[in-house]
């Protein structure tokens, strides 16, 4: 299994690095055209059940795709490795390099949050945990992982990326150096972990390795 996690770790590297960089250059436009920070909130409360789907998809799939898994097993491990690994890479760890730069920035844990989503006026609790059961549904039937899960490194990269500018308060651009360093932790470990290494914990005996 530590060997399964170095070299998914290792291959994902280029892939995250380019998704980092697309992010860079999301927040160059943004301060370029002085984007408001509302605007940016909407974004990251409509790329965060994005992410969170494919979260689920992923990691739920994943699991059934190795094991027999039966359904309340593939409902926890579904759910707990995307709502609670999507939270850490788009919120946890963009709060945490906000406040290691000195960003002022506020702490949002959106899959509790009772305040209605931006122009859906459901709260965003809700829509959140429904987007988790839906990737979950998904991914219990149909046990596709490699195009959601290029999909879900993205989303997470432009997620992370939006947190930063919806909550935070800053110069960026002297910021870009290390908030590239932040947004490709922010998906490296959490995405890799919650798509590939978390389901097969779970797992008595993993199927033969394929690069996923």
């Amino acid at each position: 299994m530590f060997r399964l996690i170095l070299s998914e770790l290792k291959e994902h590297v280029p892939f995250t690095a380019l998704g980092a960089v697309t992010g860079i250059i999301i927040m160059v436009i943004i301060v370029f055209t002085d984007v408001p920070s509302h605007i940016s909130q909407a974004v990251f409360y409509s790329l965060h059940p994005l992410h969170v789907v494919l979260s689920a998809l992923v990691t739920t799939a994943m699991y059934m795709k190795h094991s027999r898994g039966k359904l309340w097993a593939a409902i926890l491990i579904g759910y707990a490795g995307s709502i609670g690994i999507a939270t850490l890479s788009d919120a946890v760890i963009p709060y945490l390099g906000g406040s290691m730069l000195n960003i002022g920035i506020g702490f949002h844990l959106p899959f509790i949050e009772t305040e209605a989503m931006p122009y859906l006026g459901v709260a965003k609790w809700i829509v959140i945990n429904s987007a988790a059961v839906i990737g979950i549904a998904i991914g219990y039937w149909k046990h596709a992982t490699k195009a959601p899960h290029s999909g879900h490194v993205l989303l997470s990269t432009w997620a992370s990326l939006f947190y930063f500018t919806s909550f935070g308060t800053a110069s960026w651009l002297p910021l870009l150096p290390p908030i590239f360093v932040f947004l490709f932790l922010s998906v490296w470990l959490p995405c890799c972990m919650s798509d590939i290494v978390f389901p097969l914990l779970f797992i008595r005996k993993a199927a033969p390795r394929e690069s996923h």
